[in-house]
């Protein structure tokens, strides 16, 4: 007596595709895959030739609806270990190989495969340590620092902020060594400490001259001719807002509002406030650059 079922060999877009129309037809279809999952090499392409659509988009409704066909079984990481009978009625061993895992935990990641202890050896990820990128007197100065936080020999992740300003004010930059270094001392993500760095316009991944020049762009001092004070500044000293003098003197920034609208146009050098006019630059410039500034 035939049997109306059905065995497909392959998980493939063809073995999908197969099972679908076999199980619409009214036959209970078993879909055999050697691999974890159904999809084949389709579920590795990005364009179908010859008409370039995605194949994704034609890959994946059919997977979903042979995963939920009541007609449908799949029986993946598989594989046909025999076969016998004759048509109309055949029958097949089916090696199903052990995944090691409860299925009905299962979110299909894969990462279990990777960590599998048949094939690989378990190993610690070591983290890596950044104190070989500094010198003895970066040492010198960060230990100096860290005294300062330090509680019983350790410091806190809470103290980031604090350090990073001391850092700063330090080095007039956040060294990126220095960066590294601090991520494994306050056990925090590298990318974290990049993220503050450059969230706060007080610090800086790049190195600074002796003077920081801040000039004020907001409605206010924008109105009054901060925008003629900076051309003079950069004509002055001949660099553009965020670059360096070549003599390590100024470093020249823009920021949105420095708080003193009343003294529209201002200017800050080294934490002082200056209210300014293009004519009277060059001389506050000069007492800066002779150290002659009160």
């Amino acid at each position: 007596m035939k049997s109306g079922k059905v065995l497909v060999l392959g998980g493939g877009i063809g073995g999908i595709q197969a099972s679908l129309d076999l199980a619409s037809s009214g036959f209970y279809v078993y879909l055999v895959e050697k691999s974890p999952s159904i999809g084949g090499v389709m579920s590795q392409l990005d364009k179908t030739f010859p008409t370039n659509d995605c194949s994704t988009c034609i890959l994946s409704p059919k997977m979903v609806e042979a995963g939920r066909h009541l007609n449908i079984e799949l029986i993946t990481n598989a594989e046909i270990s025999s076969l016998r009978g004759e048509p109309g009625k055949f029958v097949a061993e089916v090696k199903k190989h052990p995944r090691y895992i409860d299925l009905e935990k299962c979110k299909g990641c894969g990462d279990c495969i990777e960590a599998c202890p048949v094939n690989y050896s378990p190993q610690i990820r070591e983290k890596p340590t950044y104190i070989h990128l500094l010198s003895k007197a970066d040492m010198e100065r960060l230990k100096k620092i860290f005294s300062k936080y330090s509680e019983n020999e350790k410091i806190g992740k809470e103290m980031l902020i604090e350090i990073l300003h001391d850092i700063n004010t330090e080095y007039n930059y956040i060294p990126e060594n220095i960066a590294k270094y601090l991520s494994e001392v306050l056990n925090i993500p590298l990318s974290h400490i990049f993220h503050v760095v450059t969230f706060y316009t007080a610090f800086s991944m790049k190195p600074r001259g002796k003077h920081l020049i801040r000039v004020c762009m907001g409605t206010a001092c924008h109105s009054r001719g901060s925008p003629k004070i900076l051309d003079e500044l950069e004509r002055e000293l001949g660099i553009k807002a965020g670059e360096t003098t070549d003599d390590k003197e100024f470093t020249v920034e823009t920021v949105n509002c420095l708080g003193t609208c009343a003294l529209a146009p201002v200017i800050t050098i080294d934490g002082d406030y200056h209210s300014v006019s293009a004519s009277k630059l060059a001389k506050l410039i000069e007492k800066y650059r002779k150290g002659n500034a009160s």
